[in-house]
């Protein structure tokens, strides 16, 4: 957890920086701490993790005031996690102790609280992301009673106005000079009282129940990428509105690509005689398309060649990003006697300009030793 580490330092923010500005900050930060670029590696692992928790909290407008004016403190009531749940809960200790002075706000009727919000998490390919794809997934969530329609009373009955709290929901009690106000513990704050409870739910207006959802995953996804599926995590209880699940998505690691953004990255080794004389490289793109790579003359390990719209498809946008291929230079190991025999005549012929860095580096050498 990372409840003592201001938030913005760990993005790297100004406190008034814009959404936009914090999303940018919170990819880069992703992309270097993410554990397929560190195998193995506690501390990038923590990083990770404490970045993620940072963004999840900054960009929720309502989570960011809460941070922005409690710090840390308006999350720990509910277990010390930047929850949705851990806000409300927070929010709630806080009027009922000062609900009288502030606004007049303490004398209503508490309002239904809405279900919690689930999270599911989902690994899809590369080409999966590259695509996008219809899917279905199957949750277990706690869904609104369809016996007494989540009502909680059994069929044909209702609930009763609590007497303890008169249906407010909430009762007082004198401590000092202050007025505590707090939920009532007789209807738990719902104002009402069943006398006859539902067989199928037992009273709470919620059974548990297996679902099966459809989800659309657009092309263009990346590692993080969030959807929300309005009215489809925990049920409310007694009637109140469900909460929603969020599908958060994990790219697998690919064969080839690796990925940055729209960017894509692939390696590809040549043999020292393309690399010498030039040639073409011809590499299977995710688009189902074979792209063809131009290899010029003379090329040294480690330089990249760019394949312009080749990339990954802007997410909810237009256009592609890039294609990199790097090139590596493969040194033969093994030579037939016809091919070192001509390897040997090449080099009877060398003078020392065909490879001016070697060349070069000996030249320093030799001036290093004399000197």
């Amino acid at each position: 957890m990372t409840t003592d580490i201001d938030y913005y330092e760990l993005l790297q923010c100004e406190r008034t920086a814009d959404a936009a500005t914090i999303k940018s900050a919170y990819r880069k930060l992703a992309m270097k701490y993410h554990p397929d670029k560190n195998a193995g590696c506690k501390d990038a692992e923590a990083k990770f993790k404490a970045v993620n928790e940072a963004y999840d909290c900054l960009k929720d407008p309502q989570k960011r005031a809460a941070y922005d004016r409690f710090g840390h403190a308006a999350f720990r009531n509910g277990g010390g996690h930047a929850g949705a749940q851990d806000f409300s809960g927070f929010s709630d200790i806080f009027e009922s102790v000062f609900g009288e002075f502030m606004n007049g706000r303490g004398g209503g009727r508490q309002q239904q609280r809405r279900g919690a919000d689930l999270r599911y998490d989902m690994e899809i390919t590369l080409e999966e992301a590259f695509h996008g794809k219809a899917t279905e997934i199957t949750v277990d969530v706690s869904a609104q009673c369809d016996g007494c329609q989540g009502s909680g009373a059994k069929p044909g009955t209702k609930a009763r106005t609590c007497h303890t709290c008169a249906g407010q929901g909430k009762v007082r009690a004198q401590q000092g000079f202050f007025v505590v106000e707090r939920a009532c513990p007789v209807c738990q704050g719902s104002g009402q009282v069943i006398a006859d409870p539902c067989g199928d739910c037992g009273g709470d207006g919620r059974v548990e129940r297996t679902k099966t959802l459809e989800v659309n995953i657009p092309a263009g996804v990346d590692e993080g990428t969030r959807i929300r599926l309005g009215g489809e995590g925990e049920a409310g209880a007694r009637g109140a509105p469900a909460g929603d699940l969020y599908i958060f998505l994990h790219m697998k690691r690919h064969a080839i690509f690796e990925r940055e953004g729209t960017t894509l990255f692939a390696r590809a080794p040549i043999s020292f005689t393309t690399a010498a004389l030039g040639g073409t490289l011809q590499i299977p793109g995710l688009d189902g398309k074979s792209h063809e790579i131009r290899i010029p003359a003379g090329i040294q390990s480690g330089r990249q060649l760019r394949q312009r719209g080749a990339g990954m498809p802007v997410l909810q946008g237009r256009g592609s990003g890039d294609l990199v291929v790097q090139i590596e230079v493969e040194t033969p190991t093994k030579l037939s006697t016809r091919q070192r025999e001509l390897l040997e005549m090449f080099r009877e012929t060398e003078t020392g300009d065909e490879c001016p860095e070697s060349q070069g580096f000996f030249a320093k050498i030799k001036k290093a030793v004399a000197g």
